[in-house]
């Protein structure tokens, strides 16, 4: 009903007020006037509490409603001059109803902002509030009405907080907030001396309208003293009545006691520590007032020291003013404590009472801005002092709290006391500011906005605070900008941050008036020293991101070239280097230090650097480079988009809006005018464009071409720029196309996955964070999603396969288990080193976001849980070892981050990924350890440090589990609890330390390993490891073999003579039996002598257990295991899993095994012979080998036979006819015509015999006229894979022997894979009567040598040409194709090998030679490991091949292991021959002290160490042929020393020591040269 009244009240009001006034007026003034009728009111005087007639009251209401709604001055006029006369004078001159009502109209009234009614109502009211107090103790106030306590703490304060909320006029505002401080200023005064809370209580009601005046209050404008004095009365009676909110956090008082009325001293100590006293809403005004309150410094030089001025603000009967020492010491009491105990109250002697009331008004005020909402002040930007943010809002560095506080400091000439006072409230201001900062570290969206923008304001204005004239302020600033740089790093690739350090001393001298050449130097001094430490300290943590900006603040040269700055910025960055070298600009281990962050780091330079060598990058050349080019693309963008829209290209087709998907963000921002339509048209065409040339790059890539590293550069570049061309567009069109092509930019590197598209990747995806960080998430979640599509199509990092898995794919199966598979077509390490780089990247987004971006934050989350979820989705291939323990010291890093407050609500998340890690760490381990070489030091290198680096992660990790995180682990996951991880478990805590104790060790290991394998030859003492004992191994396999049974067996791998590891996995292995029968490494844990011996039980698994590697099968085979047959069964299986040409390498072995063979090992002989035709030729050719002529030389030295041999000579021919009778037509018909032929070839020998020497050559010639190639698949016996085209008949050679006569024939062959026509000649020797068996076996052995090499990618030379006993006491050796002996290159010329290599290859120096020498050096390094293996002696120059490209081949391998010529009397003593004509082309510098002799020892060393991680397949070859009669096993312990010689015993470290030293013994040892002059002398060969 009111609301209808008032309707048709205004109704007619408008309708009347044009037309005629006069009705309107009377119709108005008879509503005023109704309120003064009395209603026979008087005549009731003497009932107390009369109520006031409904009516009344309802009339003023609708009185005010209607100048409300009205709001016409004129009815203003009219109205409110009653209601005043019926306030000061009528019948609401006394608390009552009506007053309340009166009062609450006038208000409203006044709020309208008519400025004769505002001023008359805010006169009465403060005059009204006013009486209140001095009526406040008094005896009329004891019996005052409930009406009266309303009016003064409800109506009027309501009063003045509506006019204050409802003002609008900014005149009528400004004089309104000066009435409301200066009646604040009279309330404080006259209410001091009131007792209990009335103070508080009459002061606190006012502060609401107070904080509303002040919400729009500049506090940095320049002000009237008077205002400003008031402003500080204000906060002086604040402090005094204890109104502000604690500003020190404290032990929680009795809230009885708190409420209590006390003294004032009492009262100010608990404001300043708490809990709060008053209103909650007092609290937060004084809050809002403090963002809008100017410093308190009221005179520019004795605002402090007038003491009379600060008295007045005390009231005489207060005796609070100066006299009153009790009351001087509260206040230095309160003031100490608010400052936190920086100052102490005995240091504040000289500080009167009224000064420390003032200082810690001071105090409240300048920490209250900060506690309120981080220190912003009210007030908008000023196109002078704002700076662009990186995300394109814009900061106002003067809006920093920070420039109140320091406002005190200015002040010359202070007390000692109070200009520690003042220091302190600085210093605790700036505590206040990062509790602040730190309590919203969980904040995302516009409260993480809100938050790192006051995080950036307060470190732009302490940047710009470094060039005060004051040196303490300098001082100061410095040292809280370090603080704050430390607690919040990402101010460190802030984009305003940047350009306040970089152009802060411009911005700030530019203004100044005095010439000051000491203060500028002092300036400029600390501008260097600053600037050169945050560039410092942003790189070694984000060098991607810190060059990324740089060159974005390069690109403003024409800036500083305006600047004296420019100088020393150039000055300061050119000295600033880092890179793979030694790094003088940080101490210590930093993030830029891995090696996959500097490895992007260099990517991100944009230089074009070589990063398979060691560089140095100097971060100013390359970035003026970068933001060159970088310029340059965006200048090429924006010069085709004026040329089409000149040419009016927006006509030739519509522009097509569309919505991309998650990137509506993208190219939001603001312009001052928006795009045209030909933008939006050359937008549409150009991202068609660059979308169709990347998809062409990526179907390039998907059919194996070759990526044009320049051209793929120079689209993404283009592409690039003009993504960020959109940068300042509102306009929404186009957004698919952007997104498609943002998402290509991303994806493209990827699936491209050279480091060559990941270098281009890195620099791109720099260049657009860096440039655009609001689009930071946007191109880390396409990176993250590529990055997960990786682990789905195994590629790089995450290529499981077998076939990927490097060296252990390619010696398959003869070195290790498993079903031989064909090699990728992509080289794996290409991919692995691109993901390494793309690795860098992400741990470098990861330093900068990690503190203030929750969101990148999680994705980043996203990308290690989707990659640790499956532990075995990482590949395995020895060269992933650096990316991999990156990608999990990125992990670990990530999982720390759970002691940040902005990750604390994924603890528990955070803790099942560190499992997750943790077992995908100690999955690495589960494979025996292995080495890769890719020709390149520094990568190396770069290996052993990333997991080096993983070690420190560990270890600070394990220093940091404190009792607490262990309790609340032990308090979340209860013993006897499943883990999705480990499984059950007994006890998390206990266990968990046990796993990462383990895992340390291994990664030490691990470290140890691939450094020695980075720097062999060095003489850095190796770390210093805790020595184990015993019990500590029995836990390490215990613990591993809980884990991973595989990480057991690897163990053993890593540490193979360590008797208590091995005895506990062999007690493991037996009590877990049925649970490893998948793992292959377990069976010499239980299959041994002893249990063939005892016929244990744990053999009857056999049957059920995986195929072990050829090698390893054939160690079962030996005497040793008796041909159990258990045992026999499953090396039969083993064998018959294999295909047979893959077994007939090991064909000497298998015919050995013979001996022992009860029938087993003949029926699978037999049965791969009607798979393999090959196999069975080979195979009878050995059973040929093996018979012994009675009377043969080595019949003779075999001596008389036992049994055993009796039995093995009669087997012989037995499964020989045997073989021969299982071929069918055509396979006899294939076996008749090879040895047909090979036979009359091999008897020509015979012919020659009793010919003449001079006639023998012509002989060979007629019997090989008489020799027929029947047939297109005849095959040389010694490589199968050369078919037989015909004889070069003039070929024959008779060679020289003092038996019957060896000679040489070529034959016409080609690849049995290859082209037909491609024929090619190759040598053969056909011996008779010389015994080749042995040569085979040293041949196996170099030949399992060069496929170890291979494997590991290492660049040594072996060559093990073919040989084959075809015979008794015959055999084919094939010739070495291109070589001569170096006595054949004696005989034409008088010169050593220095000197035939300049004949033959030019001169010292030039390519033709250098490539020689390398080619002498691999091949002589690698012949050095097989000689030391082998022992070879009779290393005559005979013996020794040279071919046409310099390399290095021994031949003739009669004297091996014990045996040496001379009857055995060892005098080649070396371990391999390195004369000194050889020492001259490996060693320049003739002392061992030349790069080539250093790279020779490396290439010994590391294939000594590569050879070792074979050593049982090794020994096992040459183990079986033991009892094969061979004269190399005829003395001393050949087995035995073979193992010694590898040193199974030895670190790493040791072993590499060992090998340098045996080269250093064989350089140009004497016993060597005189070997060769015994040669020369008895046999004429050359020396």
């Amino acid at each position: 009903m009111f609301d209808g009244v008032l309707k048709t009240c205004c109704e007619i009001i408008e309708s009347g007020w044009a037309k005629d006034r006069a009705p309107i007026d009377t119709f108005i003034m008879g509503l005023a006037t109704s309120i003064r009728e009395r209603n026979d009111y008087v005549e009731q005087a003497d009932k107390e509490n009369q109520e006031v007639p409904a009516v009344q009251l309802n009339v003023i209401r609708l009185l005010a409603d209607l100048n409300v709604a009205i709001s016409k001055p004129e009815v203003v006029d009219m109205i409110l001059p009653l209601f005043i006369e019926s306030l000061e004078e009528g019948d609401a001159i006394t608390p009552s109803l009506l007053r309340l009502r009166l009062l609450d109209a006038v208000s409203r009234m006044a709020s309208l902002g008519f400025e004769k009614s505002y001023r008359e109502t805010v006169v009465l009211m403060t005059r009204s509030y006013l009486s209140k107090i001095s009526s406040a103790g008094s005896g009329e106030n004891k019996s005052s009405t409930s009406e009266a306590d309303t009016e003064r703490s409800e109506t009027l304060p309501a009063g003045f907080l509506l006019i204050a909320t409802d003002l609008k006029n900014a005149k009528l505002r400004s004089d309104y907030r000066h009435r409301l401080l200066s009646l604040c200023s009279d309330v404080g005064l006259a209410a001091e001396s009131k007792s209990g809370r009335s103070g508080a209580d009459f002061l606190g009601a006012l502060l609401p309208a107070v904080a509303e005046m002040c919400s729009d209050f500049d506090p940095t404008v320049d002000l009237e003293p008077s205002l400003l004095k008031l402003f500080r009365n204000l906060w002086f009676y604040i402090a005094l009545f204890g109104l502000a909110p604690p500003i020190q956090k404290s032990q929680k008082s009795d809230s009885t006691t708190s409420n209590s009325s006390g003294s004032t001293g009492n009262i100010t100590l608990q404001a300043v520590g708490g809990p709060y006293m008053w209103d909650a809403q007092w609290s937060s005004s004084v809050q809002r007032i403090a963002q809008g309150t100017p410093p308190l410094v009221v005179s520019s030089v004795k605002w402090l020291e007038d003491e009379l001025e600060l008295n007045t603000l005390h009231n005489p009967s207060s005796r609070q003013g100066t006299g009153n020492e009790k009351a001087a010491i509260s206040q230095r009491t309160a003031l100490s404590t608010a400052l936190g105990g920086r100052v102490d109250v005995g240091a504040m002697t000289t500080i009167s009472g009224v000064k420390a009331t003032y200082l810690l008004a001071v105090a409240f005020l300048e920490i209250i801005r900060f506690i309120s909402n981080g220190g912003i002040l009210n007030g908008g930007t000023s196109d002078a002092t704002s700076n662009d943010t990186s995300d394109g809002s814009s900061l106002n560095y003067s809006r920093s709290a920070f420039s109140c506080a320091f406002e005190y400091l200015k002040t010359p000439n202070l007390m000692p006391a109070v200009s520690q006072c003042l220091t302190a409230i600085v210093h605790k201001a700036f505590e206040a500011a990062v509790s602040w900062l730190e309590d919203r570290i969980t904040e995302t969206g516009n409260g993480a906005v809100i938050r790192d923008s006051t995080l950036f304001t307060h470190a732009c204005f302490l940047i710009n605070s470094m060039s005060q004239r004051e040196e303490h302020i300098r001082d100061i600033s410095v040292k809280l900008l370090g603080q704050l740089r430390d607690k919040f790093p990402q101010v460190l690739w802030n984009s305003s941050c940047v350009d306040s350090l970089l152009f802060f001393v411009q911005n700030d001298t530019t203004s100044t008036v005095v010439n000051d050449p000491a203060w500028e130097a002092a300036v400029r001094s600390l501008y260097q020293k600053n600037v050169r430490e945050w560039i410092v300290v942003s790189l070694s943590y984000a060098p991607c991101t810190t060059q990324g900006l740089l060159q974005e603040k390069l690109c403003k040269a024409n800036t500083w070239q305006k600047s004296q700055q420019t100088t020393d910025v150039v000055s300061l960055l050119s000295e600033i280097r880092i890179g793979t070298g030694k790094n003088d600009c940080w101490s210590g281990i930093r993030t830029a230090n891995i090696p996959a962050v500097m490895a992007s780091a260099a990517a991100a330079s944009g230089a074009n650097l070589k990063l398979s060598e060691a560089f140095i990058l100097e971060v100013f050349s390359t970035g003026i480079v970068s933001a060159t080019v970088k310029c340059n693309y965006a200048g090429e963008i924006a010069g085709m988009r004026r040329l089409y829209n000149s040419m009016g290209g927006f006509q030739a087709g519509a522009p097509q809006p569309g919505v991309g998907g998650g990137l509506q963000r993208l190219i939001s921002g603001a312009f001052s005018q928006p795009q045209q339509t030909e933008d939006d048209a050359f937008n549409e065409v150009s991202l068609s464009k660059f979308v169709r040339l990347l998809q062409q790059f990526v179907n390039s890539a998907e059919k194996g071409g070759e990526l044009d590293k320049s051209q793929f550069r120079e689209t993404c570049c283009q592409a690039t720029a003009l993504l960020l061309s959109t940068l300042g567009s509102d306009r929404k069109s186009n957004l698919k196309g952007f997104s498609q092509l943002l998402r290509l930019l991303c994806w493209c590197p990827a699936y491209i996955a050279t480091p060559d598209a990941m270098e281009t990747g890195v620099f791109i995806w720099t260049w657009l964070v860096s440039a655009a960080s609001q689009w930071g998430s946007l191109v880390l979640t396409e990176l993250v999603d590529a990055w997960l599509w990786t682990i789905d199509t195994k590629r790089g990092l995450f290529a499981s396969d077998k076939k990927y898995s490097g060296p252990a794919a390619k010696l398959r199966p003869h070195l290790t288990h498993g079903e031989p598979e064909s090699l990728p077509d992509i080289n794996p390490v290409d991919q692995i080193l691109a993901h390494r780089l793309w690795l860098g990247f992400f741990i470098d987004r990861f330093e900068v976001v990690r503190h203030n971006s929750v969101e990148q934050l999680l994705l980043i989350g996203r990308m290690l849980q989707g990659t640790a979820k499956l532990s075995w989705s990482f590949s395995h291939h020895p060269a992933a070892a650096g990316t991999f323990f990156t990608f999990m010291l990125l992990g670990i890093k990530f999982c720390s981050c759970h002691s940040q407050r902005n990750l604390q609500n994924f603890r528990r998340g955070l803790q099942l990924l560190e499992d997750r890690l943790y077992r995908a760490c100690l999955g690495w381990f589960a494979y025996d350890a292995q080495f890769y070489d890719i020709n390149n030091m520094n990568f190396a290198q770069t290996e052993a440090q990333a997991v080096q680096y993983f070690c420190n992660e560990m270890v600070n990790s394990l220093q940091s589990d404190s009792k607490v995180r262990v309790q609340e682990n032990e308090d979340t996951l209860a013993n006897d609890e499943y883990h999705p991880v480990w499984g059950q478990m007994d006890n998390y805590a206990v266990g968990r330390e046990k796993r990462k104790q383990l895992l340390l060790m291994l990664c030490e290991h691990e470290a140890d390993r691939l450094f020695v394998w980075a720097h062999p030859v060095s003489k850095e003492p190796m770390p210093s490891r805790a020595k184990l004992t015993a019990e500590k191994w029995i836990e390490h396999a215990r613990t591993a073999f809980s884990v991973d049974p595989r990480i057991a067996f690897s163990l053993a791998s890593r540490f193979p003579t360590n008797t208590s590891l091995r005895a506990e996995i062999t007690q493991l292995v037996q009590s877990n039996i049925l649970d490893i029968r998948d793992i292959p490494e377990a069976l010499p844990f239980f299959v041994t002598p002893k249990a063939v011996d005892e016929n244990s039980v744990l053999l009857q698994q056999l049957p059920h257990w995986a195929a072990c590697s050829i090698t390893l099968a054939l160690e079962f085979l030996t005497p040793l295991y008796k041909g159990h047959p258990r045992v026999m069964a499953y090396v039969l299986r083993v064998l018959e899993s294999y295909p047979p040409d893959h077994v007939t390498f090991y064909m000497p072995q298998l015919v050995q095994s013979l001996r022992y063979d009860e029938g087993r090992v003949e029926g699978y002989l037999l049965r791969a012979t009607k798979k393999s035709d090959i196999f069975a030729h080979i195979l009878i050719w050995s059973l040929q080998g093996e018979e012994l002529e009675e009377g043969s030389e080595a019949a003779i030295l075999a001596g008389p036979p036992d049994e055993r041999a009796k039995y093995f000579q009669e087997l012989l021919p037995v499964v020989r006819q045997r073989i021969i009778d299982g071929f069918g037509p055509q396979a006899r018909d294939v076996f008749e015509r090879e040895f047909d032929f090979f036979d009359k070839v091999t008897s020509i020998s015979g012919v020659l015999y009793p010919i003449p020497k001079e006639e023998r050559r012509a002989g060979i010639r007629r019997e090989l006229e008489k020799i027929q190639v029947n047939g297109k698949d005849l095959y040389l016996p010694t490589a199968p894979n050369k078919l037989v085209r015909g004889i070069k008949l003039d070929s024959g050679i008779p060679l020289q022997s003092a038996a019957k006569v060896p000679i040489m024939i070529t034959f016409y062959v080609i690849d049995k894979n290859g082209d037909e026509n491609d024929v090619m000649p190759q040598a053969c020797i056909f011996k008779v009567g010389d015994d080749c068996r042995q040569d085979v076996l040293a041949l196996q052995v170099i030949s399992q040598l060069r496929d170890i090499f291979g494997a590991v990618g290492l660049d040594l030379y072996l060559f093990p040409y073919g040989v084959l006993p075809t015979g008794p006491e015959r055999g084919i050796i094939e010739v070495v194709p291109n070589t001569r002996s170096r006595s054949q290159m004696g005989e034409t010329t008088d010169g050593g090998l220095y000197e035939i290599f300049q004949q033959d290859f030019g001169p010292v120096g030039s390519p033709s030679f250098e490539a020689a020498r390398r080619n002498f050096i691999v091949s002589s390094a690698g012949y050095a490991v097989a000689s030391l293996l082998l022992q070879p002696k009779d290393r005559h120059n005979g013996n020794l091949l040279f071919d046409n490209s310099g390399r290095l081949v021994h031949i003739d391998f009669g004297f091996i292991f014990e045996i040496s010529p001379g009857g055995n009397m060892r005098f080649e003593s070396a371990h391999f021959k390195l004369s000194h004509e050889m020492t001259q082309l490996l060693d320049p510098s003739g002392v061992m002290k030349s790069e080539t002799w250093d790279h020779f020892v490396s290439l010994c060393i590391k294939g000594y160490l590569a050879s070792r991680r074979y050593m049982n397949g090794i020994i096992n070859t040459v183990m079986l042929m033991l009892d094969s009669g061979l004269p190399c096993f005829s003395r001393g312990d050949p087995i035995g020393n073979l193992r010694k010689r590898f040193h199974p015993e030895m670190t790493e470290r040791e072993a590499a020591n060992f090998m340098k030293s045996v080269c250093v013994d064989a350089y140009n040892k004497w016993t060597t040269a005189g070997y060769d002059l015994i040669q020369y002398l008895q046999q004429g060969i050359e020396k």
